[in-house]
């Protein structure tokens, strides 16, 4: 089995290299900021991070396909890079520093593409986590200096803290009865959103987290950094991976639980 160590090495290197550009404009007062049309924001900080990325893959791994939130796909093959240049946008654009880059490796298999490498850096808190399928996941400055990832063990709904990102989506999908259930049941609830909550469930200080509506790139990364650290990460659906257009993470042995108060329907 490939070990994906230095394709690992090259995800910090185009982390370094992100980090340098949104760092630079974040907080500035003459950001340029668009609406997409779905009516998603987006800063040229957004765009030129990914170009970055796509520049350094292009020398680094030019086999490999790129998806990007910004610009799509480009290439084929059994290797997809998938970029979500900020994650948080709206934080970032409002000087909130709870924002960060996602860069996964993913590869063909049984199921479709899986994520085999994720990285999430957030330079604005100074803080990056990663994984490499089956060397676990780490947090730290760097590959030499970092701590492994555990999720908690965690076992009873009302011991457990539930992090996630706002109600309109649960409404909107008729869950959210069940997500109010699920937040009256559990110790604690905080609505982190993005990236962070993932993160929070990696390192064990959250128990479960979940959203509602989500595309590849906000996921791919997020998805084996969990897994790694021995959580699950499933659609709302319960299928393993990024692919079904939601997630639900958790410690693993809270899953089942968290799955069944979200699948409630109003």
């Amino acid at each position: 089995m490939p070990d994906y160590l230095d394709d690992l090495r090259l995800a910090h290197v185009l982390a370094d290299a992100a980090d340098a550009a949104t760092m630079d404009r974040f907080k500035a007062l003459d950001l340029k900021v668009e609406t997409k049309p779905d009516m998603t924001p987006v800063t040229e900080a957004d765009r030129a991070a990914e170009e970055i990325i796509r520049g350094h893959l292009h020398r680094a791994r030019p086999r490999d396909a790129i998806l990007g939130e910004e610009f799509g796909v480009e290439g084929t093959g059994p290797r997809r890079w998938v970029i979500d240049p900020i994650d948080g946008t709206k934080n970032y654009v409002r000087g909130v520093p709870v924002w960060a880059t996602l860069i996964s490796l993913m590869e063909a298999a049984e199921g479709g593409y899986q994520p085999v490498v994720g990285l999430v850096s957030a330079p604005a808190l100074g803080r990056r986590w990663w994984a490499a399928k089956g060397h676990g996941a780490f947090t730290g400055r760097s590959l030499t200096s970092a701590s492994r990832l555990r999720v908690s063990s965690v076992g009873k709904l009302t011991d457990a803290s539930f992090a996630y990102s706002s109600l309109t989506g649960w409404e909107e999908q008729g869950r959210l009865n069940g997500f109010l259930d699920l937040t009256r049941e559990v110790w604690r609830t905080r609505a982190y959103g993005d990236f962070w909550p993932y993160m929070l469930v990696a390192e064990g200080a959250v128990d479960l987290c979940a959203e509602p509506e989500l595309s590849l790139w906000d996921m791919a990364a997020n998805a084996i950094i969990v897994t790694e650290s021995g959580g699950a990460f499933t659609g709302l659906d319960g299928r393993p991976g990024p692919h079904s257009g939601n997630a639900a993470a958790s410690n693993g042995l809270l899953h089942d639980d968290l799955l069944g108060y979200l699948n409630e329907r109003s």
